[in-house]
Parts: C-alpha cells; sequence; structure tokens
C-alpha cells in the first residue's frame, strides 16, 4: 500500500485536450495558447507573493545572490547567467525548448512587474507574511501545472525538473524538491541569504506542481 497521495506520484506531464502534439509547434491552437499563458501569469503572481511576504528569497534567487556576491555581478545578471548554464544543462536531457520557454521569461516578469505595482500584500504580521508566502508557493507551483500540460516548452527550470524526471524515472514531486534543496545548499555556501520563505518553497514547489498536473489532469482529461 503507497502511503503517498496519488498526486505525489504522478510521473510525466498529462496530455490534455489542449496539449501541443509537439514543444516546437509554431502555430498551436488559440485554446492551448491560452492555457499557456493562464498558467504562466498565475506563477508569475505566485512568485510575486512570495516577494510581498518578505519571508525570504526563492532558491534560485538565493543561488543568483551568491554568485553575485563572489563574482561582483547584479543578482539580474547572475539570474541571466544562471538560466543560461541550465538551458545548457538541458542539452545531456534531450529536453526541447519551444514558444513556452521564450513567453516563460516574458509574461512571468511582467506579471511581477506588474503585480508588484499594482498590490501591496505584505503586512506587520510575520504569521500572515508567512501565510501570504505559502499561498504564494501553492500559486506558482498550480500555475506551472496548467502551463506545463500545453506542452508548447517548459520554462528553463522546469524543463530540467521534466528532463531528470525522465532521465531518473522519480515522481516530478520529487525531483523537483532535490533540485530545489541542491540549489538553496549551494546558493547558501555561496553566502546567499536563506529564510523560512526559502525552504518553503524549496520544499513546497515540487508537490505543488504536481497537483497542479494533478488537478488539470482530473478535470480536462
Amino acid at each position: 500500500m503507497n502511503i503517498f497521495p496519488e498526486f505525489l506520484r504522478i510521473k510525466s506531464v498529462p496530455t490534455v485536450e489542449w496539449s501541443s502534439d509537439h514543444p516546437l509547434n509554431f502555430k498551436p491552437k488559440i485554446k492551448t495558447l491560452f492555457f499557456l499563458m493562464l498558467g504562466l501569469t498565475i506563477f508569475g503572481f505566485g512568485e510575486s507573493l512570495l516577494i510581498h511576504s518578505t519571508i525570504g528569497l526563492s532558491p534560485w534567487v538565493v543561488l543568483a545572490e551568491g554568485i553575485a556576491i563572489n563574482l561582483n555581478w547584479s543578482i539580474g545578471f547572475a539570474m541571466f547567467v544562471s538560466s543560461v548554464a541550465v538551458l545548457l544543462l538541458w542539452l545531456p536531457l534531450k529536453q526541447q525548448p519551444g514558444v513556452g520557454t521564450i513567453l516563460n521569461i516574458i509574461i512571468i516578469a511582467g506579471t511581477i512587474e506588474l503585480s508588484m505595482y499594482l498590490f501591496d500584500f505584505s503586512t506587520d504580521s510575520y504569521l500572515l507574511n508567512l501565510l501570504i508566502g505559502s499561498i504564494g508557493v501553492f500559486v506558482v507551483g498550480f500555475g506551472s501545472g496548467i502551463y506545463l500540460t500545453a506542452n508548447l516548452g517548459p520554462g528553463p527550470r522546469d524543463g530540467l525538473m521534466t528532463g531528470l524526471q525522465r532521465v531518473t524515472k522519480y515522481p516530478i514531486a520529487w525531483v523537483r524538491v532535490c533540485i530545489e534543496i541542491t540549489v538553496v545548499f549551494i546558493g547558501w555556501s555561496l553566502g546567499g541569504t536563506v529564510g523560512l520563505g526559502t525552504l518553503l518553497f524549496a520544499l513546497g514547489i515540487g508537490p505543488a506542481v504536481a497537483f497542479g498536473l494533478h488537478v488539470v489532469a482530473k478535470i480536462y482529461k
């Protein structure tokens, strides 16, 4: 008897009615593009909630901060370099990019900027900020579950996750948790700032992505 819920045992991105037949599809259906952009927008809003919560940086930002400290770079440039490095890791994993890989960067960044401009969810209560950050992690995962099913190419980090899952055959949730914990450890070793929100993201994003995929598959498959 398996003690883990069904969604924690998911080992692949499900195919649903709007899924593209191939990531390198430059003429996808309108419905496919809609769910791709919807998922990415939800993803970006979740990221903004984590930023608003002020309880800790996400693992990849911690890594970028650590790199920036040691090489005297800006965090933004360090994020760019780390993203390129992750894309290079796709090569041995035979992971394929697509339209979604490009839109991932544009839509998520744009949504974060718009959310930070329009809303202010931060409070003086640490417990409320902790709740906001926790919701943010869940929202990021749920958004990932929606946009990944479009099969138009994942973002750099989600592509690393799905590529490693395909090679290792382990459930998506545990593959993502291992990636995030590794990134946090490297970033912290380099001098990056780790907070409770960082640990929440590292431990929660894998199950949240798996849950998002599970819900989408159950509703629309």
